[in-house]
């Protein structure tokens, strides 16, 4: 089988797709100076701009793991996600407190999807 790599770089792909899943990297909002739910907002547009390119989309979710700097944003997040979230096909899901790239970075979300 053949693997696609979107936009491979020196340390790493946006996406690779090998068997009709795609593993997106991890997505982190552009504009970090605002509030967690409009970061995650940010992070889930990331998701389906990187989706679309692969010709997949959010109903097609198989998993998702959120990484959030303070675990005190989970109810934030939450509301920007149950608002983007495919009705009916909402994917496996875990979310975790961790240190992420940068401090003003909220929020960080890796998922994986069928294409």
């Amino acid at each position: 089988m053949e693997i696609k790599r979107l936009e491979p770089g020196k340390r790493m792909s946006e996406a690779v797709v090998y068997n009709h899943v795609a593993y997106l990297a991890g997505q982190i909002p552009e504009d970090t100076s605002k509030g967690p739910a409009d970061q995650t907002r940010q992070v889930l547009a990331a998701i389906d701009s990187v989706l679309a390119k692969l010709g997949s989309d959010k109903s097609k979710l198989l998993s998702a793991t959120v990484y959030l700097s303070n675990i005190g944003n989970f109810a934030a997040m939450n509301e920007a996600w149950d608002a983007w979230v495919s009705p009916g096909n909402p994917p496996a899901r875990a979310t975790v407190e961790a240190r992420l790239a940068s401090p003003d970075i909220l929020v960080e979300i890796v998922v994986t999807a069928a294409v």
